[in-house]
């Protein structure tokens, strides 16, 4: 269904650059009354008929024989309209405009990523996804971390060292107890067995608080750095409710791989910014409910400072 919906407003941005609403000769007000009905009359048939097939196929096949039989029906559905309507007996649109419009190169791409799994996913949105802390503008604050990468060169494992010194002039009003903490994730592939994040201890009423805490990360030998990306959030511990953000920044490894070691002070944002295909990993991966990695990565590029939340 999600491919379908993709597939939909790509042939809709599709049609409109072509002028299909200029050129379309039944625009009459009669003609748009029944377009409902109209739709209704084409695809009613259609439903009637895969909803019956569709039906002893769940009925008849095994759980994965059914899986084969429907991603074999979609291939065939697909190939079936690329004939009728792209084609459409040499009438159609021509090859080389559909290899070169941007639209059908970017469903193609959306489409091929349903079919990745969680690791590839992940490790697809930490190599896109470039300018995730760009934009601070307005920061709400800063952290000051220390990373120290090694790789061991006989088995190619790599260690990841993070030490977070201090942060500072943290924007957060509160009429309660402050209590400021730093919390660090690992993101990236091949992290299902393994520790992704450690949480500093809080520091009660303090806008500069000073924690000189540190942690190692363990993230074997299938990648190379530029796989994986710190992200670092400072949250205010509340003990009777879930912590509130304050603010977020994310720092890629592959900015440390090359001198092995990286000291610096990273402002904070209000959330992560990402782009189209960052926007369609977190959708995919918000479909597999049933996936701890994939749950725990939503949730954490959707983190965000509350708009009611400290000044």
């Amino acid at each position: 269904m999600n491919n379908m919906q993709q597939l939909r407003v790509q042939l809709e941005k599709m049609f409109e650059a072509m002028g299909g609403k200029e050129m379309c000769i039944r625009d009459s007000p009669n003609a748009r009354a029944s377009v409902a009905q109209d739709a209704d009359s084409v695809l009613r048939p259609l439903m009637d008929f895969l909803d019956g097939n569709l039906t002893l196929f769940a009925t008849v096949c095994e759980k994965t024989v059914l899986k084969r039989v429907l991603k074999e029906l979609w291939r065939v559905v697909m190939n079936t309209m690329e004939r009728q309507y792209f084609h459409a007996g040499g009438n159609g649109l021509k090859k080389t405009f559909l290899e070169k419009s941007p639209d059908l190169q970017s469903l193609r791409y959306a489409l091929s990523l349903y079919t990745q799994t969680t690791d590839t996913l992940i490790k697809t949105f930490v190599r896109s996804q470039t300018a995730q802390g760009a934009g601070v503008d307005d920061p709400v604050g800063e952290v000051s971390i220390q990373v120290d990468l090694f790789t061991h060169p006989g088995t190619g494992e790599h260690k990841v060292t993070v030490k977070v010194v201090a942060a500072n002039d943290l924007k957060w009003q509160t009429a309660g107890m402050f209590r400021p903490f730093v919390e660090v994730t690992m993101v990236g592939p091949h992290q299902s067995d393994k520790k992704r994040k450690f949480t500093t201890k809080s520091k009660s009423n303090n806008w500069t608080p000073k924690y000189n805490e540190t942690f190692h990360f363990l993230l074997g030998n299938e990648e190379g750095p530029e796989a994986y990306e710190l992200q670092i959030c400072v949250k205010d511990y509340c003990f009777a409710r879930e912590d509130r953000v304050i603010g977020l920044a994310v720092m890629p490894l592959r900015d440390v791989a090359a001198k092995g070691s990286c000291a610096c002070w990273c402002p904070l944002g209000r959330k992560i910014h990402m782009d189209e295909t960052g926007m369609t990993v977190l959708r995919i991966l918000s479909q597999r409910s049933n996936d701890e990695v994939a749950r725990e990565f939503v949730r954490l590029k959707s983190e965000s400072r509350s708009t009611e939340e400290g000044s």
